[in-house]
């Protein structure tokens, strides 16, 4: 039996914003977006600091990296959500979140909070997935063809 709360299904606009090239991965970038929700200036902004203080340095700890990922800038009924994804060693999806209640001061401790993603973030990760398979695990990967955003 469940104890915690739940809310009706019903899906998100999901949009493309392109490729952010930040030297050692190509990401690209999807909004989702809550009904009456956007994603703002101030958003993006925090979305480029997090992936460049504190994705990037992750992404050259661990090495082994592809290059190739993508980020997904949600801003939710209750709080932003930035969910950076990164391929290494050819098949393994890295992730880092940055999670902000608007009501809290400051963000959340995502390292020590155990959640993967909403249920509207595992439909596009399953299509990067997909796709990942489909363009770049084969004899001859196309970062090209990966580059282009499977919309859910």
């Amino acid at each position: 039996m469940s104890s915690g709360s739940t809310e009706t299904y019903r899906p998100r606009a999901t949009v493309d914003r392109g490729v952010w090239d930040l030297d050692i991965v190509k990401f690209k970038i999807y909004e989702l977006l809550a009904e009456g929700k956007t994603v703002t200036r101030e958003m993006i902004d925090i979305a480029g600091h997090f992936l460049r203080e504190d994705v990037l340095g992750d992404v050259e700890d661990m090495g082994d990296s592809n290059g190739l990922g993508f980020v997904i800038i949600h801003p939710g009924d209750t709080g932003l959500t930035i969910a950076a994804h990164w391929w290494a060693q050819g098949s393994v999806l890295c992730q880092r979140i940055y999670r902000h209640q608007y009501s809290d001061a400051k963000p959340l401790d995502t390292i020590n909070r155990p959640a993967v993603a909403c249920v509207w973030e595992l439909d596009i990760i399953t299509a990067e997935q997909n796709r990942w398979r489909e363009t770049m695990m084969q004899p001859e990967p196309d970062e090209t063809a990966y580059l282009t955003p499977p919309l859910p």
